[in-house]
């Protein structure tokens, strides 16, 4: 609802702004960029059955991974300074992570049977491959990097780079 208080709120500014051909541009501009990303996200699923797990990112019939070539399914967290979203993923054999699109959780996604949708992939997960071949993968870098993180380095990092510079043009030569 804020957003679309936001939007109405922008819209009538840059109409005032813009004028009428102006706020057309700027209308039919967004609508150009904007639709494919809607519409990929509305195609994109994940599908669960006998021979796999079936994910499509919103083009074409999707890519199935067969049970055997999978090693581990988990639900990854991340938070935000004042919100949190779960994810269910898949950790191939070759080492490869797949999100399942359509399997999320968020404050802005609230999706109620979040739970027992990743429960389902689960029990046809464990119903179909072999207890010997479920493998928890080993912590990696990107599995600490939170969006905190991230943003320090994406601050500190430019910052530290500009000092550098800085202290060579200013020393004595």
């Amino acid at each position: 609802m804020l957003a679309l208080v936001v939007l109405v709120v922008e819209a009538a500014a840059a109409f005032t702004r813009l004028g009428a051909v102006g706020f057309a541009w700027l209308t039919g501009g967004s609508i150009v960029l904007l639709a494919p990303v809607v519409l990929l996200s509305y195609r994109s699923w994940s599908r669960v059955g006998a021979d796999g797990i079936t994910i499509c990112w919103g083009l074409g019939r999707g890519r199935t991974y067969p049970w055997h070539e999978i090693r581990w399914i988990d639900v990854r967290e991340s938070k935000g300074q004042s919100s949190s979203s779960y994810a269910v993923r898949m950790f191939l054999e070759s080492g490869r992570r797949r999100s399942l699109p359509g399997l999320y959780r968020s404050d802005a996604h609230p999706a109620p049977d979040f739970d027992e949708q990743f429960q389902r992939v689960v029990n046809w997960w464990e119903l179909s491959t072999d207890p010997a071949a479920r493998v928890r993968p080993s912590k990696q870098f990107r599995d600490r990097l939170t969006p905190a993180v991230l943003g320090l380095a994406l601050v500190f990092v430019p910052v530290a780079v500009v000092a550098a510079v800085v202290l060579v043009v200013l020393a004595p030569h």
